[in-house]
């Protein structure tokens, strides 16, 4: 099956006008003085390569991103109890099988709806991120597995190694509406590309990275991805040696080939902590 593409807006870091180290605020609150983000964007028109019929082709090692169409369980997405009880353990066992890995800790979700109009994003109302970003950095994942492992573990399993994975996929309909495109990890630097960013949350502060543009970088997505489909994207890992992909950047944007009457996005992301012996 030959592959298509489509020219898309992408939008990309430019740095804060004063200087200040970048930041997200998890739960901006523009009333209050509590913007979004110090740092604005820059759109940027990107060839988006679309892989559908070339989906097995990808791998996180090698990508930083992998597609899979495996079918969940759960279909409701609307109790936080039975994704906790139930889709966290099937889809730890799916990672754990497309991977290789032996253990699979997941600690958080979040489910977003495109809703235009509704600027307001909340705890409880969550929409699209259309900004190139990469979730985690060396310093937040080491900071994960000492937040949620036993005191115990957290030596061997940081000596070991250790991965973070995002498990991304649409529910309820495909995602022909706002969908998620990844920068091929092969074409970054990431000495360059990347830049640290604090996440402020009500208690603490994590860390991301914001994107800057690069014309190197290599961008996919696949087209009205099913709810039966979805895609390992990799945050973060231990090995930084060259052999393997370590991140991948990525973000929604709006695909011009959506079709009018397209579904609006809902999506699910699990994050996990991910281990090898």
């Amino acid at each position: 099956m030959s592959v298509g593409s489509v020219s898309a807006t992408l939008n990309y870091f430019v740095p804060p006008l004063d200087g200040s180290k970048p930041l997200v605020n998890i739960n901006p609150d523009p009333r209050r003085g509590i913007p979004a983000t110090n740092f604005g964007t820059e759109e940027k028109l990107i060839e988006i390569t679309d892989l559908r019929g070339q989906e097995h082709t990808t791998n996180i090692d090698v990508h930083g991103f992998q597609y899979f169409k495996v079918p969940t369980k759960e279909k409701a997405f609307n109790n936080d109890q039975t994704i906790k009880s139930q889709y966290y353990k099937e889809q730890a066992d799916l990672i754990k099988k497309l991977t290789g890995a032996s253990r699979v800790v997941m600690f958080d979700h979040t489910i977003r709806h495109n809703k235009p109009g509704d600027e307001e994003d909340t705890p409880e109302n969550r929409h699209p991120v259309p900004r190139v970003h990469v979730d985690q950095t060396a310093e937040s994942a080491r900071a994960r597995v000492i937040r949620h492992l036993p005191p115990s573990d957290t030596p061997r399993l940081l000596a070991g190694r250790y991965q973070i994975i995002n498990l991304w996929r649409p529910i309820h309909n495909p995602a022909y509406d706002f969908p998620l495109a990844l920068c091929d990890y092969r074409t970054m630097n990431p000495s360059t590309d990347l830049v640290p960013t604090t996440l402020k949350y009500p208690d603490r502060d994590g860390e991301t990275f914001s994107v800057k543009f690069s014309p190197r970088h290599k961008w996919n997505y696949v087209r009205g991805m099913g709810v039966d489909e979805g895609v390992l994207i990799k945050c973060f890992d231990s090995v930084d040696d060259g052999s393997v992909a370590v991140l991948t950047p990525h973000t929604a944007f709006i695909d011009p080939t959506t079709p009018k009457d397209a579904p609006l996005r809902s999506s699910i992301e699990l994050r996990a902590l991910v281990f090898y012996d």
